[in-house]
């Protein structure tokens, strides 16, 4: 299979994934820069100029006995040869201890071996939902601690990382303003070319705040990053992930012809003081200096 072939073959799948979990938060593309490269490789017919491996994770409500349900989360990431080379997928859950999460994923990791060569992320699911509950009951935990295991609803801190061709409009910069402060999220937008945006908060807010911002009128945006940190519930679980304390628009010394392009050098310090500088080289695809 060629390269051409295998981009087509992930495509697919991935359209199949989306069609079989259509549900909010199910099917969840965690690198929209990435798909989208994906995409127009496809369209010239060269996987020249791709950069990024598609990544997204499926969200399943399983049951785990004839009462009760249990979230499932598999993290999965398609090298570029998939599917002649072998996904990474990772499953985790808080029902889960270590121990029997580790166990779940060594176990998986040998039953992929045996789908070499064919799309498999699908079987994958399947395989999951067939065996996922008996590694609950492994290592026996007494019936109290299950109990208080099992809960409904982990709350989640999420943080997106927005990428917009420019943001120029004052409306728009407005409105993320706006946004972010009645959606009680912090982080910060840099207008100009390229626009980035960065909000984070809890999952709904977030996830809202994209909803109203995908709707404007935009030559292209997208989210290039997600992060997902599952917490107790508590005010101090929540602030250790926050890299935020604010939301602010943050406006660099601009330059070119136009004095719309920010100082990427000061964009770089302003995230490393943030302890986010990774980000700097999935938005650019160069280090930060």
């Amino acid at each position: 299979m060629i390269e051409i072939e295998q981009a087509e073959a992930q495509l697919s799948e991935l359209d199949l994934l989306a069609s079989m979990f259509p549900g909010e938060n199910e099917f969840i593309i965690n690198d929209h820069l990435a798909l989208a490269e994906l995409k127009e490789c496809i369209e010239k017919g060269t996987m020249q100029g791709r950069s990024s491996k598609v990544y997204f994770t499926i969200n399943m409500n399983l049951d785990i006995s004839e009462e009760d349900m249990g979230m499932f989360s598999l993290a999965c990431i398609l090298p570029f040869k998939y599917p002649a080379v072998l996904p990474e997928i990772t499953v985790r859950s808080a029902l889960l201890s270590r121990s029997q999460e580790t166990q779940l994923n060594t176990d998986l990791t040998e039953y992929l071996q045996t789908c070499t060569g064919d799309v498999c992320v699908l079987n994958v699911t399947e395989w999951v939902r067939e065996h996922a509950s008996g590694y609950i009951n492994r290592d026996a935990p007494s019936s109290h601690a299950r109990e208080s295991t099992i809960q409904p609803v982990t709350p989640i801190l999420t943080r997106l990382w927005i990428y917009s061709h420019h943001i120029y409009n004052k409306c728009k910069r407005k409105n993320i303003l706006e946004w972010a402060k009645e959606l009680s999220l912090s982080g910060f937008s840099m207008p100009g070319k390229p626009g980035i945006v960065c909000v984070e908060g809890p999952q709904s807010a977030c996830e809202e705040f994209w909803s109203r911002l995908r709707k404007l009128n935009w030559k292209r945006i997208l989210i290039r990053h997600r992060e997902d940190f599952p917490f107790d519930g508590s005010n101090d679980a929540v602030e250790t992930h926050r890299r935020f304390s604010i939301f602010e628009e943050k406006v660099f010394v601009v330059n070119g012809a136009r004095a719309n392009h920010m100082d990427f050098g000061q964009l770089y310090q302003f995230l490393s003081a943030k302890g986010c500088g990774e980000v700097f080289q999935m938005f650019f695809g160069v280090e930060g200096q």
